[in-house]
């Protein structure tokens, strides 16, 4: 007793294994006047009491009718402080903070619940069952143990038992939300993902399933499929990413997850209907839209939003039998009354969850097979009919950071809902011929005659789409170009739109995909957010240059109407400045137009290109030798292995191109001595070619890796990948006496080629 006195008073986490056995053993064996005595000077509130007398009760022939009574007793003395931890900013529960909660765990509370919980499983002999009511209330209570106990959660994480025995209190719609919720909470700690093919017949399951009971289950598969966040930066570079699959040769356990998902009968089509399902139009006034920001400041997690949404269902059942009497309705409390307003955000909330599992198994390695389900379920058709009335139904602020794919996101439910909703447009169009599919049938006409009156060959994944096009008077596309034009300059929403929109114009360079959104003042729209708008955000900047660069690239009439909107001067050095602010932002605008210009240069034939070329302010900048040097020169000096990561990688690829396009044109020797020359008179000689020398050797090993698909880089540059990688072994060649080798240039004293830095 003097032991777990001082353990009470202990600010360390007590989740010892042995010592919770030891106490769990000792604590019910203890005479109750001594825990009485003790009790008053410990301030355990009777806890271990309770306790004992919930252990005594709860025998295996007991009928639990005390069980219960004791139980919940217990829950009213933690409840309070689980609220207070939900409705407290979630601040990071200490035991001081909940000392309810930590006696509760530390007399072994949170054990004897879990033997209650398994004892179906441990033996055949309990008689009789426990009641629905008793497991619900067992559940909740280690749920606020969870909330407030970090340990705790950890400690029922570690056990897999337990884990995959929860999942069988999913079968029964009575506990369904109270396992959701836990199960939640537990995997959210774990530290080895679990796999989805361990849970007893998963795939019935999933199909005993409602569509609100799914949408619930999303989000425990939110965890199980996605790959876990490492959580540290110089984990993000592309040398660690590469060792780390060197070492992990066999599919993730996210990877197997999705696997497992994609197996189970109907779930696709399950997740599309949810997606897409139509929600009645809130008919209140607009407080009801300020009362849901209030209401969800409080408001935990969608599950219990569905505990409100029982309530008004049974309530409103009640209200039917008795009277409809506006008068009597008003005498309900407000917690009983649900208005329509809340209903459309707890629709949003599911749609969430669904989204984003959506969106997880369309970037997986089942790509293919995810798009070819979700044309067949008109996924895209079905968001295209709610975007007016529920995606976009009202503008809503959005002043957040921009969020990256894994991270938990504390916006507002409607704020959420669009940032996944363009997640799923950007992942859905990424590469992908499905990308039409956000097109109707007279949008897709309009890019065949675009084709046509080019002389230009149809795009061939524009035939055999007609059936799952979308409906209506406009396409998804295009209702996005819509609210992108009227998103406020800073809004975290343009990135993302900017995003999904870019992917539409990703891979082989379409012509006639470019006019479609020249035609609709896109180009208009993104310069004036780049040059006039003052917009200060480097994602929605960079997002811009991304944009810019995908529907400029070799479009000559894309470049004429850049000189129309760029008219003065002033304008043009506005243009540079937010260029070259920050070159891992805009390099892939800046690959754009040297390639763009390399490719008008040999079309000197044509009258229009001339015209063009002699005009336009961006195209004779770039012209200019010493202005793809300064760039060059820069690229280069900005990244080295040991920084580069997918988001700079892009950098090194941008000098490539520079090189190769002098290449071709037989200038490299020329580039390269000025590389050296720049060396010399910033006065650290070797510096710059030794660091680019060691770049192009991870280069050979990062893309010419078996696994890595180079066709991105062929197609966004129109250079066969045969020529990447020819060029990059003409600048490693050790031949010093070669004029296109880059160990030409560095004289001897200044070699310092690290030769094992990829090997360590």
């Amino acid at each position: 007793i003097r032991m777990i006195s001082e353990k009470s008073c202990d600010t360390e986490d007590w989740s010892n294994n042995a010592e919770n056995s030891l106490v769990f053993i000792l604590c019910f064996q203890l005479p109750e006047s001594l825990l009485q005595e003790r009790d008053k000077r410990a301030k355990w509130h009777g806890i271990p009491v309770l306790l004992q007398e919930l252990y005594e009760s709860s025998h295996l022939n007991s009928d639990y009718t005390r069980t219960h009574i004791v139980l919940k007793e217990l829950s009213s003395l933690l409840s309070m402080e689980a609220m207070s931890f939900v409705t407290e900013d979630r601040k990071t529960a200490q035991e001081s903070t909940f000392p309810n909660t930590y006696t509760f765990d530390l007399f072994g509370g949170v054990d004897l619940l879990v033997e209650l919980l398994m004892r179906p499983s441990l033996t055949t002999l309990q008689k009789p069952k426990m009641n629905d009511d008793l497991v619900k209330d067992c559940l909740s209570v280690l749920y606020n143990c969870c909330i407030c106990t970090e340990g705790v959660t950890k400690s029922l994480a570690s056990r897999d038992d337990f884990v995959l025995f929860l999942f069988t209190f999913m079968t029964n719609k009575k506990t369904f939300l109270q396992t959701a919720t836990l199960i939640e909470d537990i995997l959210g700690v774990k530290k080895e993902m679990i796999q989805l093919e361990w849970i007893p017949n998963l795939s019935g399951l999933v199909q005993s399933f409602d569509q609100q009971q799914l949408a619930n289950f999303c989000r425990i598969l939110s965890v199980t499929i996605s790959e876990p966040d490492v959580g540290n930066d110089d984990k993000h570079t592309l040398l660690a990413k590469n060792a780390q699959q060197k070492r992990n040769t066999s599919p993730s356990r996210a990877e197997v997850n999705q696997v497992t998902l994609l197996n189970i009968p109907g779930f696709i089509e399950r997740l599309c209907k949810l997606a897409t399902r139509k929600v009645s139009e809130a008919t209140g006034t607009s407080n009801f839209l300020q009362e849901l920001e209030e209401w969800y400041t409080w408001l935990d997690n969608t599950l219990v939003l569905d505990a409100l949404m029982q309530i008004a269902t049974d309530e409103a059942e009640h209200s039917s039998t008795e009277s409809s009497d506006e008068s009597t309705l008003a005498t309900i409390p407000l917690r009983h009354r649900l208005p329509q307003s809340m209903k459309i955000v707890h629709e949003i909330m599911y749609k969430v969850e669904v989204l984003y599992v959506l969106c997880v198994l369309l970037m997986g390695r089942q790509r293919n097979q995810v798009h070819k389900m979700l044309a067949e379920f008109r996924l895209i058709p079905g968001l295209n009919n709610l975007f007016e009335k529920l995606i976009w139904r009202k503008y809503t602020t959005s002043n957040h950071v921009v969020h990256g794919q894994n991270e938990n996101c504390d916006c507002s439910p409607e704020i959420s809902f669009k940032i996944q909703f363009l997640r799923l447009l950007q992942s859905f169009s990424d590469h992908h011929e499905n990308k039409y599919l956000l097109l109707n049938a007279q949008e897709l006409n309009e890019l065949s005659a675009i084709s046509l009156k080019a002389n230009i060959p149809e795009v061939e994944a524009l035939v055999n789409t007609d059936r799952y096009l979308c409906d209506g008077k406009k396409g998804l596309l295009t209702r996005l170009l819509t609210v992108m034009k009227r998103e406020p300059p800073d809004s975290s929403f343009r990135f993302w739109q900017a995003r999904a929109v870019e992917s539409f114009l990703r891979g082989a360079t379409s012509y006639a995909d470019q006019m479609f959104l020249l035609k609709r003042g896109l180009l208009e729209h993104i310069l004036f957010c780049i040059i006039d708008s003052g917009c200060k955000s480097r994602d929605v900047l960079q997002s811009y240059f991304d944009l810019l660069g995908e529907l400029m690239k070799f479009n000559i009439d894309a470049f004429k109407r850049f000189n129309k909107y760029v008219n003065t001067e002033e304008k043009f050095q506005v243009f540079l400045t937010q260029i070259n602010s920050s070159l891992v932002d805009s390099n892939m605008l800046v690959r754009c137009i040297v390639l763009s210009l390399d490719r008008f240069e040999s079309q000197t034939e044509d009258v229009k290109v001339v015209e063009v070329l002699s005009e336009c302010c961006l195209l004779s900048y770039m012209a200019r030798v010493e202005n793809r040097l300064s760039f060059l020169f820069r690229l280069v000096n900005i990244i080295n292995v040991q920084t580069l990561t997918q988001e700079n990688v892009s950098c090194l690829n941008t000098s490539l191109v520079v090189l190769m396009l002098a290449r071709r044109r037989g200038k490299l020797p020329f580039y390269l001595n000025a590389l050296r020359e720049k060396e010399y008179a910033e006065k650290y000689p070797g510096c710059l070619l030794n660091n680019f020398h060691n770049l192009l050797r991870f280069w050979q090993h990062h893309y010419l890796n078996k696994d890595k698909d180079s066709t991105c880089l062929e197609n966004s540059s129109c250079i066969p990948f045969s020529f990447w990688k020819e060029t990059v072994s003409v600048l490693l060649g050790e031949d010093r006496t070669c004029p296109c080798a880059i160990i030409s240039y560095i004289d001897e004293p200044y070699m310092e080629l690290d030769r094992d830095l990829l090997g360590d």
